[in-house]
């Protein structure tokens, strides 16, 4: 008999119900709201350093909750901050702005709105970056935590971040004193919508996740004339062409195969008639890596390049080409994960979404300036993580090929709401309660 109960007490533990789950289930309850709130912010997204609207329901929706919310940090950015006794500083932030895409994902909320850029540039709008589900999630989170003040202590500060897609927000909101007016956070947390993961899934890369993101401006100088007599000119397009092939080199011959680069140039511009030979050419780059040695490799390699293409092409020095870097135009440093927040909210998120949907992802070449949070103060530990957007059946029919489905940034991006808005909600919760838990 006694070796039997084993085995009956198994098989009643199976046939009993799943234990309840306060905070999924209270996430369920709330995603109707949620959900009109991510439609709502999806039909009417706003340019970067113009997010008005959206930082107003943010704050909104923390005063409402009992948050301390200052609205205008770094011109459009939102600080709500909770005090819950001696503890931890935790702040977890959202970015608001959208990009300047025409929406052609067909969905009945989709966006119509246009606007004009800070470079007054005159576009339609999209959230074609998923930001509409990061303040969505963010407000999700931010109830929640205020619910279960009893289970945690310390300050949570919540930020509503302007400007990421132009690089601009938050240094602007670090500038505008997020640092000294406000308390100063030991952890940082955020979480980005993924195009390269199915709709509820968890990813993340200790490390380095995100890379440094340098625009250069070259300008070639030459000696314009008549197409016919070239000899009596310096031939801009022809230098910049070498200058292009020989940037190749970089990657390929200069730096460790083992250190991520990439030199890539965007645009090349020269000339406005058959038989004129221009006295000018212009190219644009973008130039990604990870550490700052392979940044300074480079940028160093570039400008080196360039003036030594020149000086073999015979132009003078007083024509020499201008190489600079376009700070205005999305720098941001690398992202990095920091050890040991990492390793515990990684922990944390298997647990409660099991291993099958939690994802070790390889670092990307992309941007994101939720780094300088950490770089402001190297003591500060950080994380941000991915939450899959990818409707299942789209990834199914795809064969879970992300390069056969619409891209972050595409006129397509159409994540499955539901579930990435109500896994964020529970992840961001998650990760909190890690650092701030009683």
């Amino acid at each position: 008999m006694r070796r039997l109960l084993p085995l009956a007490l198994a098989a009643a533990v199976a046939a009993a119900p799943a234990a309840a789950d306060p905070l999924a289930d209270a996430v369920r309850a709330d995603m109707p709201s949620l959900i009109a709130l991510y439609r709502d912010f999806h039909a009417n997204p706003e340019l970067s350093m113009q997010e008005t609207r959206s930082a107003g329901i943010l704050a909104a929706e923390a005063r409402k909750l009992g948050f301390t919310v200052t609205e205008g940090v770094g011109k459009t950015g939102v600080v709500a901050v909770m005090r819950n006794g001696p503890g931890p500083v935790l702040l977890l932030r959202a970015d608001m702005d959208a990009l300047p895409v025409v929406e052609q994902t067909g969905l009945p909320f989709a966006s119509t709105k246009r606007g004009t850029s800070l470079a007054g540039v005159e576009s339609g709008i999209m959230h074609a970056c998923g930001h509409d589900t990061h303040m969505t999630g963010w407000i999700g989170t931010a109830r929640r935590l205020a619910a279960m003040k009893g289970q945690w202590r310390g300050t949570l500060i919540m930020i509503g971040q302007p400007g990421e897609e132009i690089g601009a927000g938050a240094k602007a909101m670090l500038e505008d004193g997020l640092y000294s007016r406000f308390p100063k956070p030991t952890h940082v947390i955020a979480f980005h919508d993924s195009a390269a993961l199915p709709a509820g899934m968890v990813g993340y890369t200790p490390g380095y996740a995100l890379a440094n993101v340098d625009s250069v401006d070259i300008v070639v100088h030459g000696i314009g004339g008549h197409g016919a007599y070239p000899q009596a000119t310096k031939d801009p397009i022809v230098l910049a062409s070498r200058i292009v092939m020989a940037l190749q080199t970089l990657v390929s011959r200069e730096n460790d195969p083992q250190q991520p680069a990439v030199v890539t140039v965007g645009s090349f511009h020269a000339g406005a008639k058959h038989n004129v030979i221009s006295d000018e050419a212009k190219l644009l780059l973008t130039v990604r890596s990870y550490s700052d040695e392979t940044r300074k490799l480079l940028l160093d390699g570039i400008a080196r390049i360039v003036r030594g293409e020149a000086i073999a092409a015979g132009i003078p020095d007083d024509r020499m080409p201008e190489v600079r870097l376009n700070v205005e135009n999305v720098y941001t440093p690398a992202t990095f994960n920091t050890g040991p927040l990492t390793d515990s909210s990684v922990a944390l998120l298997t647990r409660r979404f099991g291993a099958d949907r939690v994802k070790r992802m390889p670092a990307t070449m992309a941007g994101e300036d939720f780094s300088r949070f950490w770089l402001a103060d190297k003591s500060v530990q950080s994380f941000i993580f991915w939450v899959g957007g990818v409707p299942q059946a789209k990834w199914d029919a795809a064969g879970g090929d992300p390069t056969k489905l619409p891209s972050l940034h595409s006129p397509f991006w159409a994540p499955d709401a539901a579930p990435t808005i109500e896994t964020a909600t529970e992840a961001m919760v998650t990760a909190a309660l890690g650092v701030l838990g009683k």
